[in-house]
């Protein structure tokens, strides 16, 4: 991209230090100074002639560290055109965010991000957005089994309930399906010294076989092993996943083996749908994911969510047989 675009997406997050380590957190009342900060931004700059959108996802990393991550076109899921991404590092300076390059200089104060080139001009205004999955809150149709909505763990084995009535990772669903639709709702810890597979780490197994990977992934390249990845199997399509403690969605529509003389004659495949956005389009799963709790085979399956010694949360699950097609 030309001048205001890449002086706006090539740049470094300046601001000011922490001296403790924050321990996970699900509570943004309990969360570090750096909390605020995070999250997404967006807004329009000008390039030659011409306005474009662009979207930036800044990510705390503790002790007053960013990475931020910019996006031609928008937010993903929302206008990025999946061109480069412009990605850059930086730490707090102050009360402020100061945000410098070798050709830009902004400003971020109370939740807006203001950026000028070196010479003075006007690059760009950004303000903080927060995105809502539009299935937060979708009622279970008729003809559902509801597993969890926040009355009981009846349905669950080793469930345990917060006392705020969501459930906790680590349990698995007494009852087993085979071809379903299933929906939950998901919290992810914030947790911004932890990297890779230690923030935020759990999973959804579809008949207790194959994983839909849920992690704190927000702003990460979008892999297999990353939120809405297939583990083992698949990346996503785009990287839908929103900052920690933001409720998200995952919608799945499953299909089962199906079984001749005791022979696979079809493997199995998912759509997912990642905050409302597509993210898996009918997906052949040849394979059990790794660390499975159940081998592949005919009979019906539960639903697991894992335990990868994160504090995860649930609530607003449930799951509609389909017919086999």
């Amino acid at each position: 991209m030309k001048n205001h675009v890449a002086l706006v997406l090539l740049f470094v997050l300046c601001c000011s230090t922490l001296s403790a380590k924050e321990p996970a957190t699900l509570d943004p009342k309990k969360a570090d100074a750096d909390f605020p900060v995070q999250g997404e931004y967006v807004g329009k700059v000008n390039s030659d002639g011409q306005e474009v959108n662009v979207g930036i996802q800044i990510i705390a990393l503790g002790d007053g560290k960013f990475d931020a991550v910019g996006y031609i076109g928008g937010l993903p899921g929302a206008g990025w055109d999946k061109s480069e991404k412009h990605q850059a590092k930086g730490e707090r300076d102050g009360e402020r965010v100061v945000i410098r390059t070798e050709h830009s200089v902004g400003v971020l104060e109370d939740g807006v991000l203001s950026i000028r080139s070196s010479d003075g001009a006007e690059a760009g205004e950004f303000k903080k957005t927060e995105r809502r999955s539009p299935t937060l809150g979708k009622k279970a149709p008729e003809g559902a089994t509801v597993l969890f909505d926040g009355s009981g763990v009846d349905h669950w084995k080793n469930g345990r309930m917060t006392e705020d009535g969501k459930l906790m990772q680590g349990t698995t669903s007494l009852p087993t399906f085979q071809d379903h639709q299933l929906h939950i709702e998901f919290l992810l810890p914030y947790q911004p010294t932890a990297r890779g597979q230690g923030r935020g780490n759990s999973g959804l197994y579809l008949q207790g076989r194959y994983e839909v990977q849920m992690l704190d992934s927000f702003g990460l390249e979008g892999k297999h092993n990353e939120c809405g990845g297939i583990y083992s199997i698949k990346d996503p399509d785009v990287n839908m996943c929103l900052p920690p403690l933001a409720w998200q969605t995952y919608d799945v529509d499953f299909k089962a083996a199906k079984y001749k003389d005791g022979k696979v004659v079809a493997n199995p495949r998912m759509t997912v749908r990642h905050n409302g956005v597509v993210i898996h389009d009918d997906v052949e799963l040849p394979k059990s994911t790794t660390a499975s709790p159940m081998k592949p085979g005919p009979e019906p399956g539960p639903i697991y969510l894992q335990d990868h010694s994160n504090p995860v949360r649930y609530r607003n699950i449930w799951v509609l047989p389909t017919d086999p097609s």
